[in-house]
């Protein structure tokens, strides 16, 4: 097998120079990005349609930091904040309307533990899943082969070592579950404040609309 294969087999591989090429065809596509006029929000969006391998929608405020882009599969509505970082060995799925505060980090790749198979350069990619509808907040680290499911908020500062099920607020080092998200957490803002009523009016009328 190819180095290439193995990688996308999630196998070991070593980043050789054909994978070094595809490398630098997305650094060419970063470099244009995070290089932009920030407030020419149509360039930035065409920009990252080029560098994503999949996405419908998608905004990614610059910089942005990834490795290949091509392994990114981004459903509707994505937006990614500040200095997002995906390190996209293997592929990450994120769903529809998913929101990533700044420095939010996923990472795909990882090493051997044993400083022996760790030197042989040989490394890997095991992949990450986000679902639809989950809000990542700021300085969260996602690790490598961790599934995230529908409907989940995760909080500032966690690192997700493990799956997190649907419809949950999960945060801390390491990430957990801290509580189930209901039908009683809609009109639910900042804590124990809720949203105001003419806001609730509005986004009843546009969820039924």
């Amino acid at each position: 097998m190819t180095n290439k294969e193995r990688r996308d087999a999630q196998m070991a591989y070593i980043s050789d120079d054909s994978v070094m090429e595809e490398q630098k065809i997305c650094r060419r596509k970063l470099q244009k990005l995070n290089f932009m006029d920030r407030s020419d929000f149509a360039g930035i969006e065409a920009a990252v349609k080029d560098l994503l391998g999949k996405s419908d929608g998608a905004f990614i405020n610059p910089p942005f930091y990834c490795d290949y882009g091509t392994h990114i599969e981004a459903g509707k509505n994505f937006y990614a904040n500040y200095n997002c970082t995906i390190l996209d060995v293997a592929k990450v799925k994120i769903g529809d309307n998913c929101q990533m505060a700044p420095n939010v980090a996923i990472y795909t790749a990882g090493h051997p533990i044993h400083p022996m198979s760790r030197s042989s350069m040989y490394e890997y990619g095991k992949e990450v899943t986000i679902g639809d509808n989950v809000w990542i907040g700021g300085n969260v680290v996602v690790c490598p082969g961790v599934h995230i499911g529908d409907n989940v908020v995760i909080g500032a500062g966690s690192v997700v070592t493990k799956d997190i099920p649907d419809w949950s607020v999960a945060a801390g080092n390491p990430c957990r579950v801290l509580k189930k998200i209901t039908d009683a957490d809609k009109k639910k803002l900042f804590r124990d404040e809720e949203i105001d009523e003419e806001a609730w009016e509005d986004i009843v009328n546009r969820m039924e609309g």
